[in-house]
C-alpha cells in the first residue's frame, strides 16, 4: 500500500505559544513533514507573523523531520533563501503566479545549490498552465484547492473550487509524464470525512492544519483520524 505523507501545517489555527511542544507531539505521532505557512507584509499582511526563518529556527531543534516553508510573496532574493537554508528549512514552496521565467530559474538553482528542495503552489483559481514549464525541475507541485462558495455546514473555511478534481487529475498526469520524482501535494479544507475522493487521484502528500489542531478530541486523535482515513482509502483504491 502506498504511504501518502502527512504534512502538519502551521497556520492561523496553530498555537505558536507552544510551538516546540506541539511539533514534538506531531513528530512522535508520525508526521512526515512540518509545513510552515508564511507571507510577506504586502501580499497577505494578516499572516505576516507566520512561518519564515524565525519560526523555522525555533522549531528545528524540536524535530528531525523535514521542514517546508510555504511562503506567499511576490518577490524573494538569494539572501532570504540562504537564511531559510541556514536555519534548517528543507523545502521552499512559492506561488506559481508570481514566479515565472528567469526569476524562477534563479530560485530553482539557488535552492538546489543550498541543498533545499523547491515547490510551486497553485492557489485559488491559479491554473495548472502556470507550471507547465517548471514541472520538469521542481520537487513539489502544491495544489491549494480552496475556492469561492459557501462552506459545508460546520466548516469555517471556503469550499473546494469546482475544478479541483479535474485539476488534480491533470496534475497527476503531468507529473507522471514529465517528472515522476515531483511530489503532488493537496492542501485546503481537507478532513478525514472528505479526503476519500482525493486519495482516489493518487496524491503524495496531504497538508492538514485545522483537522489536527481543532479536533475536539485533541491533536493526537486528530492525527490518528487523518492517518486512518488516508490508509483506508489507499487500500480501497489499491494505491501502490
Amino acid at each position: 500500500m502506498k504511504h501518502i505523507k502527512i504534512a502538519a501545517g502551521m497556520a492561523e489555527c496553530f498555537d505558536f505559544g507552544n510551538a516546540r511542544d506541539i511539533i514534538k507531539t506531531i513528530d512522535s505521532l508520525g508526521a512526515d513533514y512540518i509545513h510552515a505557512d508564511a507571507a510577506d507584509m504586502k501580499e497577505l499582511a494578516y499572516q505576516q507573523l507566520l512561518g519564515g526563518p524565525q519560526i523555522i529556527r525555533d522549531i528545528r531543534s524540536a524535530t528531525n523531520k523535514p521542514i517546508e516553508c510555504h511562503f506567499y510573496t511576490s518577490d524573494i532574493d538569494y539572501i532570504f533563501i540562504e537564511k531559510l537554508a541556514q536555519v534548517g528549512c528543507n523545502m521552499l514552496v512559492l506561488p506559481a503566479e508570481h514566479f515565472l521565467g528567469f526569476k524562477l530559474a534563479n530560485i530553482i538553482h539557488w535552492c538546489h545549490m543550498l541543498d533545499m528542495k523547491i515547490g510551486l503552489t497553485l492557489g485559488c483559481y491559479t491554473p495548472l498552465s502556470f507550471v507547465e514549464e517548471a514541472i520538469y525541475d521542481i520537487d513539489r507541485l502544491h495544489l491549494v484547492i480552496h475556492g469561492a462558495g459557501i462552506p459545508p455546514e460546520g466548516e469555517e473555511m471556503w469550499t473546494w473550487r469546482r475544478s479541483s478534481i479535474e485539476m488534480i487529475k491533470k496534475a497527476r498526469k503531468m507529473i507522471d509524464e514529465k517528472n515522476p520524482t515531483c511530489e503532488l501535494a493537496l492542501d485546503g479544507g481537507i478532513r478525514p470525512s472528505n479526503l476519500d475522493p482525493l486519495v482516489a487521484l493518487n496524491p503524495d502528500v496531504f497538508i492538514f492544519a485545522s483537522a489536527l489542531y481543532k479536533d475536539p478530541d485533541g491533536i493526537a486523535a486528530g492525527f490518528d483520524k487523518c492517518r486512518l482515513a488516508i490508509d483506508q482509502a489507499a487500500r480501497k483504491y489499491n494505491l501502490k
